[in-house]
Parts: C-alpha cells; sequence; structure tokens
C-alpha cells in the first residue's frame, strides 16, 4: 500500500509540473513576441511562426506518440520527451537567428507532445477509477495556473532580464520532472506491446493536421479555405485505412463502438471551440474600448483562470462520487449562460460585471473539464490509454484554433482588414457580440453530447 502512494504521489508530481510547463511557456512565450521581434528585427509573418511552430509540432505528433507511447512504454516516452523539451528549451536561450528560435520551438512541441500525450495516461494507469477524479482535477488545475502566470511573470521575466529568461526558467522545472521520473516512477506500461506502429497512417495523419491547423491559423484568407478542405480530405482517406490496418495508429472503431468516449471527445472539441477566444475578445475590448492599460486588462482577466485553478480539483473529485455527465453537464451549461451574457456587451458595461462573469465562466469551466477528462479515460480499455490521452489533446488543440478561425472569420465579415480604431469601434463591438452568441450557442449544442453520452460507471460495469 506505501509503494502504491509513492507512485501515486510521483505520478502526480510530474504529471502536475509537465501540465503547467507547456501552458506557462505558450502564454508566456506570447508575452515576448515584441521583444523578440526587436532583437532580430523579424517581419510579423515570421514572428508569428515562434507560436505557430510549436502548436503544430504538438497536433502533428500528438496521436502517434500515444500509440507509441502504448507500444514501447508511456514512462519511457515521457521521460525522452521531458528530455527533448528541457534541452530545446535550454538551447533557445541562446539562439543566435530567427530560424534556430524557431527550430528550437519545433523541438519544444515535439517534446511537449511525447510527455502532454502520456502524462495524462500515465496517471489513469497509476490511479484506480475511484481516485482518477481527484488527480485529474489537480492536472488540470496546473494547465489553468500554467496559463494565468504565464503572462504576469513572462512580462517581468522579458522587462527585467529578457526574452531569454522565458526558456531558461522552464529549464529546472524539466530537470527535476525527469529526475523525479527516474528516481521515484518506478514500473513501465506498455498495454498495447507487441503491436506494430502504423507509419503510413502516422504520416498521413501528421500531413493531415498539419495542412488543417495551418489552414485555420491563416482565416479568413481565400487559400486557408483550401487548406481546410485538403486537411479534412486527408482525414477522411486516414480514418478509412485505419478501419483496415491491424494495429491502427488510432483506433478510429472508438468513435463507431463507444457512445461515452465519442460524446465526451465531442463535448471536449465544442467546449474548447466556444471558450479558447474569449481571453482575447476581452483582452481587445477592455484595451480599445475601455481604454485600460495591458497590466490592468490581465489583472481582470486572470478572475477566470483564478477560479479555474481553484475549484478544478474539487471537480474531479466530485466525479469520483457523482457520475461525471451531470457534472460536466452542469458546467457546459454555466459556459453557455456565461457566453451569452457577453453578447450583450456595450461600452459602459461595469467592470465588475465582467468580473463576474468571468468568475461565473471558471467555475463552469472547472466543473466541465475535469469530469469530462475523467470521463474520457474511463471509457477505454487500458491498451487505448496513450491514444485517449492523445486524443483529448488534440481535441483541444483543434478546438482553440477553430474558436480563433471563427473570431477571425467575425472579424473579417464586420471590420475587414482594417486595423481596430476609434473609426471602427461600433463595428468592433458587433463582432465581439457576434462571436459571442455563436460561442454560446456552440456550447449549447454541446450540453446535448455531454447529457446523451451515457455514464461511466456503467460503462465500467458493462466492460
Amino acid at each position: 500500500m506505501a509503494a502504491d502512494k509513492s507512485l501515486e504521489k510521483s505520478a502526480l508530481m510530474v504529471a502536475t509540473l509537465t501540465s503547467f510547463m507547456g501552458p506557462f511557456t505558450v502564454s508566456s512565450v506570447n508575452v515576448a513576441l515584441p521583444a523578440i521581434q526587436a532583437d532580430f528585427a523579424a517581419d510579423a509573418v515570421l514572428l508569428s511562426w515562434v507560436a505557430t511552430s510549436y502548436l503544430l509540432a504538438i497536433a502533428v505528433f500528438l496521436v502517434p506518440f500515444g500509440k507509441v507511447a502504448d507500444i514501447y512504454g508511456r514512462k519511457k516516452v515521457f521521460t525522452w520527451g521531458l528530455v527533448l523539451y528541457t534541452l530545446s528549451s535550454f538551447l533557445a536561450v541562446f539562439s543566435f537567428s530567427m530560424k534556430m528560435l524557431i527550430t528550437m520551438r519545433v523541438l519544444q512541441g515535439f517534446g511537449s507532445a511525447m510527455f502532454v500525450t502520456t502524462g495524462m495516461a500515465i496517471l489513469t494507469s497509476v490511479f484506480a477509477p475511484a481516485k482518477r477524479g481527484r488527480a485529474i482535477g489537480i492536472y488540470v488545475s496546473a494547465v489553468y495556473i500554467g496559463l494565468s502566470v504565464g503572462p504576469f511573470a513572462g512580462g517581468f521575466l522579458v522587462r527585467y532580464l529578457g526574452w531569454q529568461s522565458i526558456f531558461a526558467v522552464v529549464v529546472p522545472f524539466g530537470a527535476l520532472s525527469i529526475f523525479t521520473t527516474l528516481r521515484y516512477l518506478k514500473g513501465e506500461w506498455a498495454d498495447a506491446r507487441g503491436e506494430i506502429l502504423d507509419i503510413p497512417g502516422s504520416l498521413l495523419y501528421g500531413f493531415s493536421i498539419l495542412v488543417l491547423v495551418y489552414g485555420a491559423s491563416l482565416l479568413p484568407r481565400s487559400v486557408a479555405v483550401y487548406l481546410i478542405i485538403a486537411g479534412l480530405a486527408g482525414l477522411g482517406i486516414f480514418i478509412r485505412l485505419e478501419m483496415s490496418v491491424r494495429y491502427p495508429v488510432f483506433e478510429v472503431r472508438l468513435f463507431n463502438q463507444n457512445k461515452l468516449f465519442t460524446f465526451s471527445s465531442l463535448a471536449a472539441l465544442i467546449n474548447y471551440s466556444a471558450t479558447f477566444a474569449l481571453t482575447f475578445l476581452l483582452s481587445l475590448y477592455l484595451q480599445y474600448i475601455k481604454n485600460f492599460a495591458p497590466q490592468y486588462a490581465g489583472t481582470i482577466l486572470i478572475a477566470q483562470p483564478i477560479v479555474m485553478a481553484v475549484f478544478s480539483p474539487l471537480a474531479g473529485r466530485l466525479s469520483d462520487k457523482i457520475e461525471p455527465r451531470l457534472l460536466a453537464s452542469a458546467g457546459m451549461m454555466m459556459t453557455a449562460i456565461g457566453l451569452f451574457s457577453f453578447v450583450f456587451i456595450r461600452t459602459d458595461t461595469a467592470t465588475v460585471v465582467i468580473v463576474s462573469t468571468l468568475a461565473f465562466l471558471g467555475f463552469g469551466f472547472s466543473l466541465f473539464s475535469s469530469p469530462n477528462m475523467n470521463a474520457i479515460m474511463s471509457a477505454v480499455e487500458r491498451r487505448y490509454f496513450g491514444i485517449a490521452s492523445g486524443t483529448v489533446a488534440t481535441m483541444r488543440l483543434l478546438g482553440q484554433m477553430t474558436s480563433m478561425a471563427i473570431t477571425m472569420v467575425v472579424f473579417a465579415v464586420f471590420i475587414g482588414r482594417e486595423p481596430i480604431s476609434p473609426v471602427n469601434y461600433d463595428q468592433f463591438l458587433k463582432s465581439v457580440r457576434t462571436a459571442f452568441l455563436i460561442f454560446s450557442s456552440l456550447c449549447t449544442m454541446g450540453v446535448l453530447f455531454s447529457m446523451f453520452r451515457g455514464d461511466v460507471r456503467s460503462n465500467n460495469d458493462d466492460g
């Protein structure tokens, strides 16, 4: 029993550290972009690749590495991912050109895909179903802490130590995670050992996701539509191929045969599609319409992730006792209500109303995220834990890209290619209200997927 406790603590520690590192780096690097641009005299397109290259690398490799981990060992893939991420972060500090920095970001994304897709799978392997929700809640909380701390810590680091310090600061976290994993995380988990990795399927999946995500990042330009269509067509071919392969890189039959897994995954996709652009939209609103300084706008926006970080562990623990479907559906409904309230945002909307709504949304997010993740991981057999974990992360990434794509299209319709200025503030407000109307409608639809997914406990009983 003591050994099990020690293993649980070690797994939770390294999974929590790594779930903090990725979001922290993403949110803090965005703050550092102006300083990076000044150092290298980079144009806007090249600068955008500092963020985009990392996300693309993660998107391409999440699912294949989930399968690799299931076959060859989750701890092994997790550890090598940490090593690659930590080493590339260290080398990024010494970047002498934009090409080198972008290359290090690609390697960071490569390593991040390895430990993101295995971290959740290891937690699910180590913790019994009765305690799994609590662990997942802490894991999710660390993600939100990373997102909320990133902009503030990033701004401080860039101002006093330079943009390089953002990459330097994650190196000790990575080193500690590697040490803890090797020293205390005993055992290995490879429930699909003996299967063969589907190389053609992995390549086709990677290419399709690359084209799809890159296309979404280019919206509303016309070329984006062709890339998105090509990406979707590639995924269609990939699905047909995987149905005929003995050892597919992604078990698409899970979506055909497992309603709980399918509906939970779709609920996650819809939730991220409806909520990711929230901070982006409100940040612009607070700075342009309210004329708040960036630091003050950031202070207001932090209300949401703070509430999420506080309540996610509680929601996770509740999902061990209360059916996750009920908690996640309540959270999705709260999110829909909160998003809909922003449809009525005006120039004179009080700051206290915005903060209160953000806190309400944060509570809704926390009620949804941890229980929904618990439902996804509890819906599959042990040999699919890596695939399921990769699916969760892929749904998150695709949802985030979808959310921003919707926002960019709405901006293109109401504002066009003009910069936001007092001349078009009315059109900007219409854009914001329209985006929130679309997002609240998406969330309302997501409640249906969430409610009719089936019960985790009855699914486990059947298995």
